[in-house]
């Protein structure tokens, strides 16, 4: 076999490879996606490796190619979701905080407690199932307190805020039971407990808003006004089904 001939035959071997190699990347980003879309929608407890399946329209065992059980992909999102929050939740280093990034942060957070809410949501039930899950949080919520803090030192620095460590640690501590405790708060008032909409987040904000607020120096309390009346919204639009 000519020398030429061998390697068109091994280019479409590797082309062939390749495509394969994508074809299960592209499998195993679904499942992830899959997952996330009905653990959001039915909560984690109600979805099974076979209800994944069903949705992709593939069989179990390539699911179980991919995934081993449930619990690993669960884990995969939980990496996703840890990845989001560690590239956002950073004090800037080169240049002075402003309350444009006070914005920012907020969105941030708006967004990955939405897009991961079954995480929120059934948080208990999520870490009792696994302990290297349940390691892997505490880590990322020390982490998360700790890279917090710098946030809220670097506002004291730029003079946003006027408050001292002490009074950095205890507003730090109050807004992380806030945002972590609001989504089963919010549950708790439905009938149904997956019934959520990004409104009822967007009031966490406002209550950690709030906390802040007496902190708030003259310079930029203008602008922390326009954040809150921003993320401002009456209870009856939190819980519109309170009650009924």
């Amino acid at each position: 076999m000519p020398n030429g001939w061998q390697r068109e035959v091994r280019l479409v071997e590797q082309r062939a490879e390749q495509t394969q190699h994508n074809n299960r990347l592209n499998t195993r980003q679904r499942i992830v996606q899959a997952a996330l879309e009905l653990f959001n929608q039915q909560g984690e407890r109600q979805v099974t490796t076979n209800h994944i399946a069903a949705h992709l329209g593939i069989s179990p065992g390539n699911l179980y190619y991919h995934f081993r059980n449930k619990q690993t992909i669960v884990l995969e999102l939980f990496g996703q979701y840890e990845q989001l929050v560690d590239q956002f939740l950073q004090r800037p280093q080169d240049r002075v905080m402003t309350v444009a990034d006070k914005a920012f942060l907020l969105e941030a957070l708006l967004t990955v407690l939405w897009d991961y809410r079954f995480l929120h949501r059934d948080l208990q039930h999520v870490l009792a199932a696994d302990t290297e899950l349940a390691q892997r949080y505490q880590t990322l919520a020390q982490r998360c307190l700790s890279n917090a803090q710098g946030i809220y030192q670097g506002f004291a620095d730029a003079g946003i805020l006027r408050i001292d460590e002490a009074s950095i640690e205890a507003l730090v501590l109050n807004s992380w039971v806030i945002l972590t405790a609001w989504m089963p708060f919010v549950c708790s008032m439905q009938k149904d407990s997956t019934d959520l909409t990004p409104a009822m987040l967007r009031r966490a904000i406002y209550q950690v808003l709030m906390l802040e607020r007496e902190y708030v120096s003259a310079q930029a309390r203008p602008e922390v006004e326009e954040l809150l009346q921003k993320y401002q919204l009456s209870l009856s639009e939190v819980f519109p089904r309170s009650g009924q």
